[in-house]
């Protein structure tokens, strides 16, 4: 066999292994599609626990079902925002109105003003906070309890709580602990809202982040 009979049968070797090796690739990356897609038929849903709550030592208590839809992020929607909330109420009032399906709307967490967490959405879902709906695929909303008004709402229980809330949210996902990335709810596009408003100490809240999260 000639050197230039044995080169073509190893480029059809080669061919065929590379071939293969696709192949292989293309039927792994379409049964993950496959997967994904299947999570997200109606009707159909990923086994939930009851109660869990995806931050250590927060209080469950579930929103509606109609302030939030069903997801298994971040497979279905990458998560790379933290969007902070002011209730504009009580905490009482906040957790009653997302438990209200009328509301249309709930947030994932809120934050009470002696630093008390409750999850009412897990972070699997797509909760209704944001006013836009790229923002929620993408997203994690934490409520916090007070008026944008009031100075006086924002208590140092609350940001020492809220920052480590928002610190562990962004190891689970990989996000920045900046503010391109942990933003407030005035700043997603298309919103009428104001909150956190012009009392909410950025720059504070911004360093107990990262030192949590370090």
């Amino acid at each position: 066999m000639g050197e230039a009979d044995a080169d073509r049968r190893l480029g059809r070797r080669a061919l065929l292994v590379g071939g293969a090796a696709a192949a292989v690739g293309t039927a792994v990356l379409a049964r993950d599609e496959l997967s994904r897609l299947w999570w997200r038929l109606p009707d159909v849903e990923k086994p939930r626990v009851a109660g869990a709550v995806d931050f250590r030592g927060a209080r469950w208590v579930a929103a509606s079902a109609a302030n939030y839809r069903r997801a298994d992020r971040p497979a279905d929607y990458p998560v790379d925002r933290v969007v902070v909330h002011v209730t504009q109420g009580g905490y009482a009032s906040a957790v009653s109105a997302f438990r209200d399906p009328s509301h249309g709307a709930a947030a994932h967490y809120i934050v009470r003003g002696d630093g008390r967490i409750t999850q009412l959405i897990r972070e699997l879902d797509v909760a209704f906070h944001a006013g836009n709906r790229e923002y929620n695929e993408r997203s994690v909303g934490i409520e916090h309890e007070g008026f944008v008004t009031d100075a006086s709402s924002f208590t140092d229980a609350m940001y020492a709580s809220s920052a480590r809330l928002t610190a562990a949210i962004c190891r689970r996902y990989g996000i920045p602990a900046d503010r391109t990335h942990v933003i407030g709810h005035v700043e997603v596009p298309g919103t009428d809202h104001t909150d956190p408003g012009p009392h909410w100490d950025w720059e504070r809240y911004i360093r107990l982040v990262r030192r949590a999260r370090a």
